[in-house]
């Protein structure tokens, strides 16, 4: 298709893991297919995705409307209208926004759509993998589950040897 106008679309409410937000896919509308593009409204007092970030894909946030904090590597910051904050693909990119203020919060999430991707979660000590579609993208995957760090085996763990 290529354009797609995101007042064509419907909000997909998400509320998952005590997380309230609303999406409107609009990379996936337009039929992007290395480059994805969500529209969040993140309601007053919520917060968006647990504090991660990808090893494959680069993010980046555009504040549309409202304000709140980005905690960004560690660090928070103060995001209102016209920001715009660049995600690398490695541990200075760990982000995750809040709204902790009284009227919704909309950004623009832009993302490549790289695939494998792992995604790592500092504060819980876990990490995702994605294999046949990136995160955020649409379509089935091969693989895909979430792992504590500690449960970590030796390469050979499991594996027929010669010795044996």
């Amino acid at each position: 298709m290529g354009r797609v106008n995101e007042s064509d679309l419907d909000w997909t409410d998400l509320d998952q893991g005590g997380m309230r937000i609303r999406r409107k896919q609009l990379g996936e509308a337009a039929d992007g297919e290395a480059l994805g593009c969500s529209l969040y409204e993140l309601p007053p007092g919520e917060k968006a995705w647990p504090y991660h970030y990808h090893t494959a894909n680069e993010e980046a946030i555009f504040v549309r409307s409202g304000s709140g904090t980005l905690r960004l590597d560690g660090e928070m910051l103060a995001l209102s209208a016209g920001d715009y904050v660049a995600l690398p693909a490695d541990e200075r990119g760990a982000h995750r926004v809040v709204n902790d203020s009284d009227e919704p919060l909309s950004y623009l999430v832009v993302s490549t759509m790289n695939d494998p991707d792992v995604t790592v979660y500092p504060d819980s000590e876990k990490f995702g993998v994605y294999v046949g579609a990136p995160p955020g993208g649409s379509g089935n995957r091969d693989l895909e589950g979430y792992y504590r760090r500690e449960d970590d085996v030796s390469y050979w763990d499991r594996e027929e040897t010669d010795s044996e």
